[in-house]
């Protein structure tokens, strides 16, 4: 889905703005909900950023083999978030299903688990600046050249799960679809030169690439059209979306974001 960006990105400058307001009423508010700034930022705990993820959403957001301490690129993003704006932050790990019902119940003040941008979450919630962007992308097996666009998709067969998006532009692009669970079934089969393609998420092939190697794999064709990930909160929350925005715009310019992108990614998907 084309995404066009509406809000322009708030610049470094403003963020150096908000931090110096902080150093000037730094005495303020530690009981209220308010920032270092003295803006109330309706927190659902003083001095604390509430954050809901799943823990279970690699590599966004989960347990190194299944222990140990919360980890992932959304998480880290959202500690620094929460540094810039002179904040602790806490962690509530929630299920997806159930993690939106908790926002609007105020159990946190945002969610940080590459919540995509639609219209139908536009006409609800407010969303910060994207700090992931990401493309559809066509993988094949490396040294295919039988499939250089989606054109070529046509009559070919692609592994893909029937309850994606990326099954429904695999059926527009006139390809065989071969049902499959998840990535790594797609995965194996495309490897075993049982299909031709497989359609996902860019995030998708570059974790795996991060964690494996090419693994004989490569991008084929990559969409227009971009999905863009960010923190989302309720309409009632739009200091704190400012403050984030602030926060965000910071990290951008000081090179966080692609540090945190090329540690979890070996790419840049923060812009």
């Amino acid at each position: 889905m084309r995404r066009t960006r509406t809000r322009a990105l708030v610049t470094a400058a403003t963020a150096a703005l908000v931090l110096a307001l902080g150093a000037c009423a730094s005495g303020s508010g530690a009981d209220d909900g308010t920032d270092a700034a003295g803006d109330d930022l309706g927190l659902v705990k003083a001095g604390t950023l509430t954050v809901a993820t799943e823990g279970t959403y690699r590599p966004f957001s989960f347990h190194e083999d299944g222990a140990g301490d919360l980890v992932g690129y959304d998480v880290e993003i959202a500690r620094a978030v929460a540094e810039k704006l002179g904040l602790q932050v806490e962690f509530r790990e929630t299920q997806w299903d159930a993690i939106f019902a908790g926002l609007d119940a105020g159990r946190f003040d945002t969610i940080a688990n590459q919540v995509s941008i639609t219209p139908d979450r536009e006409a609800k919630y407010l969303f910060s600046e994207p700090y992931t962007i990401s493309h559809g992308v066509i993988v094949v097996n490396e040294g295919d050249t039988s499939v250089t666009s989606f054109e070529d998709l046509a009559g070919k067969t692609t592994a893909q799960s029937l309850t994606s998006n990326w099954y429904k532009l695999a059926q527009s692009a006139g390809a065989d679809v071969e049902p499959v669970e998840g990535w790594a079934q797609a995965v194996a089969l495309l490897q075993q030169d049982r299909v031709d393609a497989t359609i996902n998420d860019e995030l998708t092939y570059l974790d795996y690439v991060k964690e494996n190697g090419r693994s004989g794999l490569a991008v084929a064709a990559t969409t227009d059209d971009v999905s863009l990930s960010a923190f989302v909160f309720t309409q009632q929350k739009t200091a704190l979306q400012a403050a984030v925005d602030g926060a965000l715009a910071d990290l951008a310019a000081d090179g966080t974001l692609t540090e945190l992108s090329q540690k979890y990614f070996g790419d840049d998907v923060s812009q």
